[in-house]
């Protein structure tokens, strides 16, 4: 996993879900973030596609459940652009 993408993802997820960047952590999922649900999933996306100049398709939306996930499908999808 890349540090530098695994920082912007965690810098984006923090101020998306209103939770400290220091306590993101690659195993964060909705499960561990109490204000990560469906719609701010969504909002998550949305920004990464914004902010990496992505888009994603629903399986691999259905794929980021975790900020780990989320680093690999967007580094992924950088590499192969």
């Amino acid at each position: 996993m890349s540090v530098l993408v695994f920082e912007r993802v965690r810098a984006i997820a923090s101020d998306i879900l209103g939770v400290p960047a220091e306590r993101i952590t690659p195993d964060s999922s909705p499960e561990s973030i109490e204000k990560w649900d469906s719609t701010q999933h969504l909002n998550l996306i949305l920004a990464l596609e914004d902010t990496f100049q992505l888009q994603f398709a629903p399986e691999e939306m259905d794929q980021m459940q975790s900020i780990a996930q989320i680093t690999k499908v967007v580094e992924s999808k950088l590499q192969s652009r």
